[in-house]
């Protein structure tokens, strides 16, 4: 059977720890059912941009928006089909994560036939590669490592299923089960087309059945496409340690970390701070960004006066404005001062 060899350094644990505290926080947050599905539509669009693009697809992120949500757009066709690939995956992921159906062959290759629908020959979909390959950077087009070959691939996905179905939990951190299957998914490279977005899928896929799924509201992708020097070296690196993926894990762990952070920051900021929250009972009241900045401005300057209203939102009508303003009196945030022209906003003290 398959057996990674690794090692748990300080910066693995130190990544896990920033990991555990985000995932909590995220977890735990009060998010509005808007807040949720915003979080959750941005992530998707995310992973489905920046996880084709690592491949050399041509969209920018506002095409592969478009795409996502069904429009219609001028580009390459490959690179709208690429897209539109890639979010069936992640749709059929929502489907089957909490499924208790083990992992097995028939999964990865009906993930594969959605992966490259009509982007190669349909007969070849889901079907392991017979010639020897070399994996190269998009990008650059140098040879990042040369797989095992062919008659071989068929056994390794089944040692690496069998690895990835006996290992629980309470026996390796599911962060770190995913960075593995992803390296090795990588590293056999059991297809002619589409390994390295079924390699990240599939390490999604692993960590939402084993509960890091954090409300999906992350992307890894995005990580890996922002430095592709940064992410081929890294899974270089464990050819290069003797098949020792340490290396590799520390950076698998920290894209996550660093992802996370941000995500749980973002959700930090949607609930007004501590003094207001205080001033709620230790309520959270979730702001929309319009009302972040109002009450930020506020902050800042002591009032809002409604001749500002242009300058502080140039293409926004005053009626949504006032409407944002009567949220937050409403909840006690802030306060209005006077009447008609002399109106004033202030926090409400």
């Amino acid at each position: 059977m398959y057996t990674p060899q690794f090692k748990i350094t300080n910066t693995i644990l130190t990544n896990i720890g920033i990991i555990e505290a985000a995932r909590e926080v995220i977890n735990r947050a009060p998010l509005l059912p808007y807040y949720e599905k915003k979080f959750q539509e941005d992530a998707l669009v995310r992973t489905v941009h920046y996880g084709t693009h690592i491949e050399g697809n041509e969209l920018d992120l506002t095409q592969a928006e478009k795409v996502v949500q069904g429009q219609t757009i001028i580009a390459r066709e490959r690179d709208i089909q690429e897209v539109i690939n890639y979010r069936k995956v992640m749709e059929y992921l929502d489907e089957i994560d909490t499924s208790s159906k083990p992992l097995d062959e028939s999964l990865i290759k009906h993930m594969h036939t959605l992966v490259v629908e009509h982007v190669i020959p349909e007969e070849t979909a889901g079907i392991y590669r017979r010639p020897s390959v070399v994996i190269r950077n998009s990008h650059t087009g140098e040879i990042v490592f040369r797989p095992p070959q062919a008659v071989i691939v068929p056994f390794q996905i089944a040692d690496l299923l069998e690895y990835l179905n006996i290992t629980k939990p309470e026996d390796l951190h599911p962060v770190l089960k995913a960075g593995i299957a992803h390296y090795e998914f990588v590293r056999i490279h059991p297809f002619v087309e589409g390994n390295g977005r079924l390699a990240r899928a599939l390490s999604t896929l692993i960590l939402f059945r084993e509960g890091y799924d954090i409300r999906k509201f992350f992307s890894l992708e995005e990580f890996f496409d922002k430095d592709l020097p940064a992410y081929y070296g890294a899974l270089q690196s464990v050819e290069k340690n003797n098949s020792d993926l340490t290396e590799w894990l520390e950076y698998f762990t920290k894209a996550l970390a660093v992802e996370l952070t941000r995500i749980k920051e973002k959700v930090e900021k949607i609930s007004a701070d501590g003094k207001i929250k205080q001033k709620l009972g230790g309520k959270p009241f979730l702001m929309s960004e319009r009302q972040m900045k109002i009450v930020e401005f506020i902050q800042e300057n002591g009032y809002l006066e409604n001749k500002a209203f242009k300058s502080l939102f140039p293409m926004i009508s005053e009626d949504s404005i006032l409407l944002d303003l009567k949220s937050l009196i409403n909840a006690g945030v802030i306060r209005k001062q006077g009447v008609t022209k002399g109106v004033k906003y202030v926090m409400n003290s």
